[in-house]
């Protein structure tokens, strides 16, 4: 476990306690305490990443105000290296809460190659590469998400039958790190043994994997908050597992009898806030448009380098 505790400064996402140590002596400051329908979704459009206001007016231009300290304090996910009076809008990623800080870096994928399928996390490569972990309900679309971030096809099937990934998948990225596919979670039609395996199998790897760096949960950002993302990511708290919210699907817009994707991720915030004294740093994503890919890959190139050191 000496690589994970080498790696738990990282870690944003303290579950609320009485014993909680206070959030002023971690290296990440994130704090949700306001709606940010008045910071992050200004523009309605989810097309293009240019297009979603990504900082407060306050914090645009400079943070040596009172008001914009208070935002960074409060909004932000502020990397290692960045001091936060000097952080101004253009270090934000667009469609996030992340600052891009000094240990961003080479993000672009030149080569992906499947390594292998295991069974049991003792299974799994033994090269120490850092890895990515990328976990979900059935059908949220982690494998169009692979498929985009990797910019191939069919790099990870996808189906029209959700809860086809049973193993856990390795995939080595420009030979120096891993994109892992877990199976799915919340699949009903699967059979109930099966279900149970597939929990005993994902949380064995999470407990016993010292080279994750951090677990994608995705998040479909089309739907209302679902309990059982709720219950993974305060599981995933509760056993400080690095995280990240990846909320797919934004592209789409609302529909008869359901909000737009903004409106329930700031709905899904809102119930985090109220378990979380320090949420994770969380992301908007469409695999379609490719909202967000880019930015998702420049904030785990900082993650990965940080752990790397």
């Amino acid at each position: 476990m000496l690589l994970r505790q080498r790696f738990l400064p990282l870690q944003t996402y303290s579950l609320l306690s009485a014993s909680s140590s206070s959030s002023s002596s971690l290296p990440f400051s994130l704090y949700f305490q306001k709606p940010l329908s008045h910071s992050i979704y200004q523009t309605p459009n989810l097309s293009s990443p240019s297009s979603v206001h990504h900082i407060h007016a306050s914090a645009s231009k400079t943070s040596n105000s009172p008001e914009a300290a208070k935002f960074i304090k409060r909004e932000l996910f502020v990397p290692p290296g960045v001091d936060p009076e000097a952080i101004t809008g253009d270090m934000i990623l667009p469609g996030s809460n992340i600052v891009l800080g000094p240990y961003a870096g080479h993000s672009h994928i030149k080569e992906v190659e499947f390594i292998k399928s295991s069974a049991k996390p003792k299974d799994c490569p033994k090269d120490n590469f850092p890895e990515f972990a990328i976990l979900g309900r059935s059908n949220v679309g982690k494998s169009s998400l692979i498929n985009a971030l990797v910019r191939k096809k069919e790099v990870a099937l996808t189906s029209k039958k959700p809860g086809k990934t049973q193993l856990i998948n390795h995939f080595l990225v420009n030979k120096s790190w891993y994109i892992v596919d877990l199976p799915g979670y919340g699949f009903a039609n699967a059979p109930e043994s099966t279900r149970m395996d597939w929990s005993a199998l994902t949380k064995g790897y999470f407990l016993n994997r010292d080279t994750l760096v951090a677990v994608l949960l995705l998040v479909d950002a089309s739907i209302p908050a679902r309990k059982i993302d709720l219950d993974c990511a305060n599981w995933l708290g509760r056993n400080e597992i690095p995280m990240i919210f990846v909320f797919t699907k934004c592209d789409k817009s609302k529909n008869k009898k359901g909000n737009r994707p903004e409106e329930n991720i700031k709905d899904f915030q809102d119930i985090i806030r109220e378990n979380y004294r320090q949420p994770p740093p969380w992301i908007m994503t469409c695999s379609v448009s490719g909202l967000g890919r880019d930015e998702l890959l420049l904030h785990m190139s900082q993650l990965r380098n940080y752990w790397d050191q």
